[in-house]
């Protein structure tokens, strides 16, 4: 399941796509912004959205016969953004899609695939309203929001119980708050023989993937830095350069894999930890006698300080739709109180919501499980939303691929030569 959902975030494709509509996005004053009527929709393949999806469509057709709508999954291809950015440039993208990578709205704002939700009737106010100061992250650097923020999966530490035992390891209260100890624990681990690594994340090259390795420590090491803000990188720090070191140490010895996994290692049993995000919790809940950890920081920072990676998917209206103002009420039913309530019921995906475990008392009670994940889900660190996002994701995994994983270039010249190229494409349009 996670699979399709991590890959639904790559956007190579677009980045070649040449747009159909001209630079920008659309600002909803159109005639079409106004418009009722039915409408088209894509949801993600994820199951358990799907059976969300289905029966929040269910419920609005029932109670607008005359503006129904039909939602499908995001059709087939090799990643769902190349998919969305070939409707744009074919002008007939859906009215809104439920999986909308936030990495990928500046290409699709720069197609001239979205509308801005400030043309809106209180667009931005609404978008502020639900999601709090955490929304301010989702602007484009117009000032506009091209998507509403709509669920996270904040980033943290898994860990297998049972191998933790076996190495003994204290699994009540392991001891991996700081980047010493997280690296003393894999070692023990490694010498136990309890699996074949202590953690594993992918060393593959696409650009998506420190997302799920630097990126977490690195919002957790900061405080919430972006790994570009005001236009320059800002990784190229002391900060930076102790969780890429933290990361070489990994690797270097032998904790962290540098062969692929076919597979899910933490589910397989291969790796004794993880670094994924509440969507887990199903997947592993049967497989897997598990418990959760924020990530590391080279200090061991107390838990309620501690940000990390959002991966969140988000919503967007696209352009090529005639009905925008039934696609603008179906967002705001689909993003209300109720319907988030529903979908944290039926996916354990935290909606993008101020004070959730205070909206939600109720599921977190007899799901304390989630409880930490929704603790998580407000101190989390989005991806910038800048020209050029992917290209820039690219420079950096390519440079820390080279240095962290494979120690063919030293960390620190790495770091500065990467900043300097993704500094020159953040200059750009």
């Amino acid at each position: 399941m996670k699979a399709k959902l991590v890959v639904g975030t790559v956007g190579v494709l677009a980045l070649s796509l040449v747009s159909a509509c001209g630079s920008g996005g659309s600002s909803g004053g159109s005639a079409a912004a106004g418009a009722k009527g039915p409408i088209k929709v894509w949801l993600s393949n994820n199951p358990e959205e799907i059976a969300w999806g289905q029966a929040m469509i269910k419920e609005w057709n029932a109670a607008h016969p005359k503006e129904t709508v039909t939602g499908q999954e995001i059709p087939a291809g090799k990643t769902s953004e190349e998919v969305i950015g070939a409707a744009i440039t074919a002008g007939n993208a859906p009215c809104l899609v439920f999986n909308t990578s936030p990495a990928a709205v500046p290409q699709f704002q720069k197609q001239g695939g979205l509308v801005a939700l400030d043309g809106f009737s209180g667009g931005a106010a609404y978008v502020q309203a639900r999601t709090g100061a955490a929304a301010d992250q989702y602007k484009s650097p117009d000032g506009k929001f091209y998507q509403i923020p709509w669920k996270s999966n904040p980033v943290m530490i898994f860990y297998n119980k049972d191998l933790f035992k076996k190495a003994g390891i204290d699994t009540t209260n392991p001891p991996l708050a700081t980047y010493d100890q997280f690296l003393a624990t894999s070692h023990k681990i490694m010498k136990s023989g309890v699996a074949q690594a202590a953690i594993w994340p992918a060393p593959s090259s696409e650009f998506f993937q420190p997302w799920f390795d630097f990126y977490p420590l690195y919002a957790a090491e900061t405080g919430g830095t972006q790994l570009v803000e005001k236009g320059k990188a800002t990784f190229n720090s002391d900060a930076g350069k102790k969780v890429a070191n933290f990361w070489a140490s990994m690797y270097a010895s032998g904790a962290s894999p540098k062969e692929a996994y076919n597979g899910d290692s933490f589910a397989d049993g291969k790796a004794a930890m993880a670094v994924v995000g509440p969507w887990a919790v199903a997947v592993y809940g049967k497989k897997v006698k598990w418990g959760v950890v924020p990530v590391p920081t080279s200090t061991g920072k107390p838990a309620d300080q501690i940000h990390t990676f959002s991966d969140a998917k988000n919503i967007a209206v696209y352009s090529a739709c005639k009905n925008q103002g039934t696609a603008w009420d179906l967002l705001k039913f689909a993003t209300s109180k109720d319907q988030d309530g529903k979908l944290l019921q039926m996916t354990g995906q935290m909606p993008l919501r101020e004070n959730l475990a205070a909206t939600y008392p109720d599921y977190f009670k007899t799901h304390p499980e989630y409880q930490l994940f929704a603790a998580q889900a407000a101190r989390t660190t989005e991806v910038p939303n800048i020209a050029n996002s992917v290209s820039i994701w690219q420079t950096f995994r390519d440079a820390y691929s080279s240095s962290v994983i494979f120690a063919k270039t030293p960390v620190d010249a790495a770091l500065s030569q990467a900043a300097d190229k993704i500094n020159q494409l953040a200059s750009q349009p």
